[in-house]
């Protein structure tokens, strides 16, 4: 009986800096702290704070944002005939060559002839990609892209005008039967360009939440 009392004191007395840690919250054998807090608020580790402050990662802090279109068509407060001048001058500085044929410029209306934006086999279809909306399926081996412009001018006033601007983009593909052009959808990438431009050479300053 004597032996057996002997024996159960000295396994407590083993057994008690198992207890202790496991009173502490550490796990021994993956040295990691078990979350024994009762705080369960979003984005809060609890009492696991080895790897920050107590609260999780902000993968989202100080991230830019995103750049909204402009309205299109976009109000101006100048007279159409100032816009109009402004337009062909913008397309001159961008090497777009105004279509005299398909130009109204009585009715407010400007069209640019095809501009070729970017060719080459390896280039091709990623730069085609943020112009026009191309089918990822799509199989086609795409060399060149091009858009053309047309820019039309409203008056709603004397001093107010409305501008809308259209793109046509086209892809081009190179086969045993030729070159041959074909129409995509653009993305509103050409157009918002425009208009950024265009703003900003009637206005003198960049638009709303566009740095200069």
């Amino acid at each position: 009986m004597f032996r057996v009392t002997i024996g159960l004191l000295i396994a407590l007395v083993c057994c008690l800096p198992v207890f202790g840690q496991a009173a502490k919250g550490v796990d021994k054998p993956s040295e990691r702290v078990r979350d024994s807090g009762t705080d369960r608020k979003p984005a809060y580790n609890g009492n696991k704070t080895d790897t920050g402050t107590g609260r999780g990662m902000d993968f989202g802090r100080d991230k830019t944002p995103e750049t909204l279109p402009l309205p299109n068509p976009y109000r101006l407060s100048a007279r159409r005939d100032v816009i109009i001048t402004a337009i062909q001058d913008l397309m001159r500085d961008r090497k777009l060559i105004v279509d005299e044929s398909a130009s109204k410029p009585a009715d407010g209306i400007i069209v640019s002839q095809p501009f070729t934006f970017i060719r080459g086999v390896v280039v091709s279809q990623a730069e085609l990609g943020r112009y026009a909306n191309v089918p990822v399926e799509d199989g086609r081996g795409w060399t060149r892209g091009r858009y053309t412009l047309t820019v039309e001018v409203q008056p709603i006033d004397g001093t107010t005008t409305n501008v809308s601007v259209n793109a046509k983009v086209e892809g081009r593909t190179d086969g045993a039967t030729g070159a041959e052009w074909q129409t995509l959808r653009s993305s509103g990438l050409a157009e918002d360009q425009f208009l950024d431009g265009l703003i900003t050479a009637v206005t003198g300053s960049s638009p709303p939440g566009r740095n200069p």
